[in-house]
């Protein structure tokens, strides 16, 4: 049914923020609550985006210093914009971070773990850069289950079209499930790997309020849906607006669960 190029590629702040950007942002305090840091750390956040993870750890975390590194020029201007100063931020990626060895003592990663093409050398990266007694943690959306407003999307779209399957993140990633990561994090040979659920509500005022982050064409399920043609994607919001559980005054009310894992570092 799509005709064009389906990528995962993430360049532009605002697209982001409206789809996904905005729901990472109340699963972050919950995420650096979990894992219990000291006041006076530095921190790394890798793949930091528009900056929302960044803001946090400076709002709830007293660090003593705050980077980020980034690959997207786009959402690069767009952190530097929301952060004002308050962090250094680092053109790279998370497979060549440019800091020297056992720079900080805390390395966070939200939403970008799956995106990576090689893990492993990216929670390698990731543990160079930390000094010993160091933490690393991530999260990842539970593409696979109760991650919502992707799932009714993608339940939607396979009804239709069978193919679509092949960019479902939930069939995927099969990264973003706990057992994964946690055999990911003790494979790369960090210590005591944990995992927990974060459950946050996403309401949505109407249903044309949850389909509108799905046009902005970035990210695998918007950039699914602007690959199609009008009559095919006018099929597909109508089969979702079916599917999806609305409130008497139209209003939807779904939950995004993300995946938190930490671990520590010993050298």
């Amino acid at each position: 049914m799509a005709s064009k190029q389906v990528t995962d590629t993430w360049e532009r702040g605002n697209p982001y923020e409206q789809y996904v950007g905005r729901w990472s942002r109340r699963v972050a305090p919950l995420f650096l609550s979990w894992l219990r840091i000291p006041a006076g750390r530095k921190w790394l956040d890798v793949g930091c985006g528009t900056g929302a993870l960044c803001a946090t750890i400076v709002d709830h975390c007293s660090p003593s210093s705050v980077a980020g590194v980034e690959p997207s020029d786009g959402f690069l201007k767009t952190a530097k914009e929301n952060l004002a100063g308050r962090a250094v931020l680092h053109q790279g990626s998370a497979t060549a971070i440019p800091l020297p060895d056992a720079a900080v003592d805390v390395v966070v990663s939200g939403l970008v773990l799956n995106f990576v093409a090689d893990q492993r050398a990216a929670l390698a990266e990731m543990a160079r850069v930390t000094g010993n007694g160091g933490t690393i943690g991530a999260y990842v959306w539970d593409y696979a289950g109760k991650m919502e407003l992707m799932r009714h999307f993608w339940d939607a779209a396979v009804e239709l079209d069978p193919d679509a399957a092949k960019m479902d993140e939930g069939i995927r990633f099969p990264l973003c499930r706990p057992e994964a990561l946690v055999a990911h994090f003790a494979g790369a040979g960090l210590i005591g790997p944990e995992v927990t659920a974060i459950d946050i509500p996403t309401p949505f005022a109407s249903f044309e309020d949850y389909w509108q982050p799905f046009l902005g064409g970035q990210g695998p399920a918007p950039a699914y849906a602007m690959a199609l043609d009008e009559n095919a994607r006018t099929r597909l919001r109508d089969r979702i607006r079916a599917r999806i559980p609305a409130q008497a005054d139209g209003s939807i009310s779904l939950t995004a669960r993300a995946w938190a894992v930490r671990a520590g570092v010993a050298k």
